[in-house]
């Protein structure tokens, strides 16, 4: 169980990447992070990381990392993922993050969407649906607490044209379950937010460097490490304003400036919006 008055987290996805870097940097804060993913041995996907290394690393960050083999594709697995966590934390659950996400191999190639297999579209399952089950899941633990935050991890892509339709689409409906949600949430005291990350510095991120150093090149040096977004997360999840936050889409680069939180290495971020664009701004007409 959680040690009294520790936040309780789970982090989807967490086996490597971003996922990971979230769940370590928790970790750091002091978290229960339950990591979430498929991947329970090296070998088990063509990355390195599985979810008990990530485990660790929130152990030894200082948190208490707890790994669930969790097929986010099956919904049985994910209500026995959330079963658990009410069960070992007596109803409590703080913080989702959502970031389990299908990336297909061809998903970066520069073709059009026509040329590329249409299994692609698996990203709208284990991305989309899969963020959709485990928020209902976790509105379940927190609105009765009347407190907590459900983070989508979303991207640019959501407003320009980034890795083809399949993944813009993906992050565009992140974006609007944010909001969605944090509407129907509102009136319990749990929020819902989207965050924009930059370049992560991922091992997928340094494979695709090796491979086409020439495409990366422009992001070298300016890449974020994974933690980064864990701390932006904590420090959402703590802040005083977060419920005027809820709803809404933000890159973490700028809620980094808005919160003095830096990277790793003490850099602050660059933001993309003048290069990429800007969450759009949703209207308040309501249609039940």
């Amino acid at each position: 169980m959680a040690e009294q008055g520790g936040r309780v987290a789970i982090v989807t996805g967490a086996s490597r990447g971003a996922g990971k870097g979230v769940a370590v940097a928790l970790g750091r804060e002091g978290y229960t992070v339950y990591v979430t993913g498929r991947s329970k041995a090296e070998g088990d996907a063509p990355l390195p990381g599985t979810i008990y290394r990530t485990a660790d690393e929130v152990t030894e960050a200082g948190g208490r990392g707890i790994a669930v083999a969790c097929d986010h594709a099956d919904d049985a697995q994910v209500e026995k993922l959330f079963q658990q966590v009410a069960d070992e934390n007596g109803g409590r659950l703080d913080l989702l993050v959502n970031n389990a996400t299908f990336i297909h191999d061809d998903l970066t190639t520069a073709k059009p969407f026509w040329e590329k297999p249409t299994n692609l579209v698996k990203i709208y399952d284990v991305g989309l649906r899969s963020s959709y089950i485990a928020s209902w899941h976790a509105a379940q633990l927190m609105v009765p607490r009347r407190s907590g935050l459900m983070a989508f991890i979303s991207s640019p892509g959501a407003a320009c044209y980034m890795h083809g339709p399949a993944y813009g689409s993906q992050k565009a409906a992140h974006d609007k379950l944010a909001f969605d949600m944090a509407f129907d949430l509102k009136p319990f005291g749990v929020s819902a937010i989207a965050l924009w990350l930059g370049v992560l510095k991922t091992e997928r991120t340094e494979i695709a460097q090796r491979e086409h150093p020439e495409e990366y090149e422009k992001f070298k040096g300016i890449e974020e490490h994974p933690e980064f977004t864990g701390r932006i997360i904590h420090a959402v999840a703590t802040a005083p304003d977060l419920a005027a936050l809820s709803g809404q889409a933000f890159y973490t680069s700028e809620l980094g400036i808005k919160y003095g939180v830096t990277d790793v290495d003490g850099r602050q971020p660059i933001v993309f919006r003048e290069m990429l664009g800007g969450p759009r701004g949703w209207n308040s007409g309501v249609v039940y």
